[in-house]
């Protein structure tokens, strides 16, 4: 076989889009060859037609969609596996479709996510241009009426003029420091490295931990009701499912899990006993175990905990506006209120 190069992995909605244009092929008759062959025919897009060029040369060779999609690099490990599944069950088509709407709903949490990073983000970049302003250009004007007063800064209003004074003299110094900090900013939201550091971080503030788990947990019942549904047994889907946690705190109660499941628990009240749902939903889990519809109500729990997601973070934008203008508020009331206040005692006493 070819040795193939490995290509950029494709976000959640390229791969939603894929799966989609696949099941749609499938469901129609069409094999897995013909099916992107015909979409290299479509194709437009430079990196799309070398992505489907590689899959369908590996496609030719060996006959497995799975290692063609493997090959590239750019697919997820879990939908690999999933459409090896589905090869090997004759369910390749429902497979697809069942991947197409959880990497929507993937793109969907992830766009959430960077909508409430982003805000707060910009915010915070006003104050501190607006903190700057008054810093260098504001602070000047009023040594200046102070001078023509007869008298100079002092206190807390001299240290800020210093302050304003220094930034003015390291001009190239401080935005390179800027600089510097917007891409550590970029490299946090871009790298895995800096998710990893963001997460640490965020699990300080109050409710974050929380949301964290309820992201960790639709995640895992989407992937749950995925599996379920494809007649895996109840390891093999925890095992699976278990490759979608990036939280380490929910990923370690979830290899905790494997070895119950593994002894030969229960798998409903395996998940009950190491909280991995909340009780409502843990109850949902097993009642439903026991009149064979689990598939089913892990999506109805993973609906359930993506519409408390996207309360959390509306919550949580609703909150952090009020608090970062409140903190604007008070370091330019405090900047003012240095001059202004040794200002109006001048002039009281001429």
């Amino acid at each position: 076989m070819t040795s193939e190069k490995h290509l950029p992995p494709l976000s959640n909605a390229e791969t939603s889009a894929f799966c989609s244009q696949m099941a749609m092929i499938l469901r129609s008759g069409i094999s897995s060859i013909e099916g992107i062959s015909i979409l290299l025919e479509d194709s437009t897009d430079s990196g799309e037609t070398e992505l489907l060029q590689q899959i369908n040369q590996t496609l030719l060779e060996t006959g497995r969609l799975d290692q063609a999609l493997d090959a590239t690099g750019a697919f997820p490990s879990y939908m690999v596996q999933m459409t090896r599944l589905g090869e090997e069950s004759g369910q390749l088509d429902n497979v697809m479709n069942s991947l197409a709407l959880y990497y929507e709903k993937e793109a969907s949490l992830n766009q959430a996510i960077k909508n409430a990073v982003t805000y707060p983000f910009l915010m915070i970049l006003m104050m501190i241009l607006v903190i700057l302003v008054l810093l260098t250009k504001v602070m000047p004007v009023f040594q200046q009426v102070f001078r023509q007063l007869g008298t100079e800064m002092s206190g807390l209003s001299l240290a800020v003029l210093n302050l304003g004074m220094f930034l003015n003299r390291h001009t190239a110094v401080c935005i390179a420091v800027l600089l510097l900090l917007a891409f550590g900013f970029l490299a946090l939201f871009k790298t895995k490295g800096g998710h990893n550091i963001l997460r640490s971080i965020s699990r300080s503030f109050p409710g974050m931990r929380t949301l964290y788990q309820c992201m960790a947990a639709r995640r895992f019942a989407s992937g749950m009701a995925l599996t379920l549904s494809s007649g895996l047994t109840p390891l093999e889907c925890l095992r699976l499912s278990q490759g979608l946690i990036e939280d380490p705190d929910f990923s370690a109660q979830l290899q905790q899990c494997e070895s119950a499941v593994d002894e030969g628990e229960n798998l409903c009240d395996t998940l009950l006993n190491h909280h991995i749902f909340s009780g409502l939903y843990a109850k949902m889990a097993s009642i439903a175990s026991r009149t064979g519809v689990l598939d089913e109500v892990m999506e109805k729990i993973a609906v359930q905990y993506e519409e408390d997601i996207d309360t959390r973070l509306s919550q949580f934008l609703g909150a952090i506006e009020p608090t970062l203008v409140i903190i604007l508020s008070v370091i330019v009331g405090i900047i003012l209120l240095s001059v202004m206040l040794p200002l109006i005692s001048i002039m009281a006493g001429l």
